[in-house]
């Protein structure tokens, strides 16, 4: 049996210029050719980690808590040191003692955060409130852990970032699957210059294998709406999130 071609950027980048009529069939791309695929190759992988859910880059990351601090900074040389994770997707309490016993925590908005009335009042967490920053999350739960809560552990369910290629030989970090996307989303952004109709196929090609993409990276299980216990009933109806 043949084992796939690794999702090399050299790779990629080839067959972008070939599909964007930028290269013959035999031809080897030049160096200023290579820099700028790989340049906007990394762009396209950073843009394309804000759209949609990317199920192979969604981590249970554990954070450990500490009695009377109710926030944690997700960054390198942070609380829990790691690269800046995109956004916290959901999470959840686990008891230290019993892992088998958990509880989901509540996403607070800004202005839930901002309203509370004791930020300071401590307890067992049931929310979790999220602050982007440039180049990190922080993340604050509420109540503030107490010291009994501190024996638990808080889990966020992250979505991180994939690691940029930096050699035209590595593998990157994606499924096979995203190959063909991923060349003709690079082919639709360097043909800039060329005929329209060459222009339209690459930028038709490209959403075409975006669409696929999307409908496929979804969970297998189905998805439930449930009430939002933050919600109450208006004009007799249960407000949903």
């Amino acid at each position: 049996m043949t084992t796939p071609a690794d999702n090399t950027p050299y790779g990629v980048i080839l067959d972008a210029y070939l599909d964007a009529g930028l290269l013959q069939t035999g031809d080897d791309p030049s160096s200023e050719q290579i820099a700028t695929g790989m340049r906007r190759l990394r762009d396209l992988i950073n843009v394309e980690q804000t759209q949609g859910l990317k199920l192979w880059v969604n981590v249970d990351t554990a954070v450990p808590l500490v009695a009377a601090q109710a926030t944690y900074t997700l960054a390198p040389g942070g609380d829990v040191d790691m690269t800046k994770p995109l956004r916290v997707l959901q999470a959840y309490y686990a008891d230290d003692n019993t892992p088998a016993n958990r509880r989901p925590l509540i996403a607070m908005s800004w202005n839930e955060y901002l309203n509370l009335g004791q930020v300071a009042q401590q307890g067992a967490i049931n929310s979790y409130f999220v602050n982007k920053q440039a180049a990190s999350l922080i993340v604050t739960f509420w109540p503030t852990p107490s010291t009994e809560a501190a024996t638990g552990t808080a889990h966020l369910l992250l979505q991180v970032q994939i690691t940029n290629p930096t050699t035209l030989t590595e593998t990157m970090q994606f499924p096979t699957e995203w190959r063909m996307f991923l060349h003709w989303g690079l082919a639709a952004e360097v043909c800039t210059g060329q005929p329209q109709s060459v222009i339209q196929r690459c930028e038709q090609k490209a959403a075409l294998y975006r669409r696929a993409l999307e409908d496929w990276d979804v969970e297998d299980a189905a998805t439930l709406f449930q009430p939002d216990p933050r919600s109450g009933y208006n004009n007799g109806q249960m407000s949903f999130r």
